[in-house]
């Protein structure tokens, strides 16, 4: 069964840590783990990637006019092109918000008051010059400020005062177990889908935000008869998320990719997260590719870089998943 596995490196571009990405059959790992090559069977193909966040949006775009904002997604790209890459993973939603026109969210501070569309203006960018581009979307975050306020034209306006939104320590959340969070999370998707010519779509590691969020969600389904443990309930809850939000992209269109950026130690993800790492790469139906953030060094006492990254292939029992880790530090 052929897999494919991507080795990363941490390169270095104007505006943005940038992650590289060295594609080989996932039967053949790293052999040579003091020189750090890759040995033996090993495909020619390479995916150059990083991550354009709304931290970069903050810095280059926000405060920003028409001009300077697309001088500095033109250096962008023309750096991606100089140094040979070939895939932007874009934030194109990190707070229940939109760096596009949308008829859902409202639209992101971080893209200031430029008046052009600037999802748009990065696709032509990056499509004109053979760039790929996944929007990249955290799911439940509405907030990292507890006192945000809601206004009325946000779509978690109408949650306010049920248990589909939550008030914790570290922020306002989305509760994972709503199926009405459920569906307007594959709306937003379907939106940018319908119309902007993305290649992939992209989770990071915001999953269950922790807290009591889910409490009256899971005190209603265990008095009608539901039997998991609360631990089940959250892992079965982001599972059933993931399955529909992939069902959805491929009935619009199956040649789009999505994947997820999970933490990359594979406990914490089920500890602290409640993603169930292995249903989603046991069987189809889930992911095109798993990205790990591996930041552990080769010489990392409780978990090495080569260990690791096996430990994560051998969860894939799909041939169709590729497994993506996420730079070393």
């Amino acid at each position: 069964m052929k897999k494919n596995i991507f080795i990363c490196l941490i390169c270095f571009m104007l505006f943005m840590i940038s992650v590289s990405y060295l594609v080989f059959d996932r039967s053949v790992l790293v052999s040579n783990m003091e020189d750090n090559v890759v040995l033996d069977n090993v495909s020619h193909v390479e995916v150059r990637a990083f991550f354009f966040s709304y931290l970069e949006f903050e810095k280059y775009i926000m405060n920003e006019d028409d001009k300077g904002a697309k001088e500095n997604i033109d250096k962008v790209i023309n750096n991606m092109i100089k140094d040979k890459f070939n895939l932007l993973i874009l934030h194109v939603r990190p707070f229940s918000d939109s760096i596009y026109p949308s008829l859902i969210f409202p639209r992101s501070k971080y893209i200031g008051n430029v008046s052009f569309d600037v999802l748009k203006y990065f696709i032509n960018k990056c499509h004109d010059n053979n760039i790929k581009i996944h929007a990249w979307i955290n799911p439940y975050r509405i907030s990292s400020n507890k006192n945000f306020v809601i206004d009325e034209n946000h779509p978690a306006h109408s949650f306010i005062g049920t248990s589909n939104i939550g008030v914790l320590d570290n922020g306002v959340y989305y509760n994972p177990s709503s199926l009405a969070v459920t569906s307007l999370i594959i709306s937003g998707i379907e939106e940018i889908i319908n119309n902007y010519d993305v290649d992939g779509i992209c989770f990071d590691d915001y999953f269950y935000p922790g807290g009591d969020i889910d409490k009256e969600s899971y005190i209603l389904y265990k008095s009608s008869g539901g039997s998991l443990s609360l631990s089940d309930y959250r892992l079965s809850s982001i599972t059933n998320m993931i399955s529909m939000v992939y069902s959805s992209i491929k009935q619009l269109d199956s040649s789009i990719v999505f994947g997820i950026s999970p933490q990359g130690n594979i406990e914490n993800n089920y500890s602290s997260v409640f993603l169930d790492i292995k249903t989603i790469l046991s069987s189809s139906g889930y992911v095109d590719y798993i990205m790990p953030q591996i930041y552990f060094g080769f010489d990392n006492s409780s978990r090495p870089y080569i260990s690791t990254i096996k430990e994560w292939n051998d969860l894939i029992k799909v041939s169709s998943i590729d497994l993506i880790p996420a730079p070393l530090n």
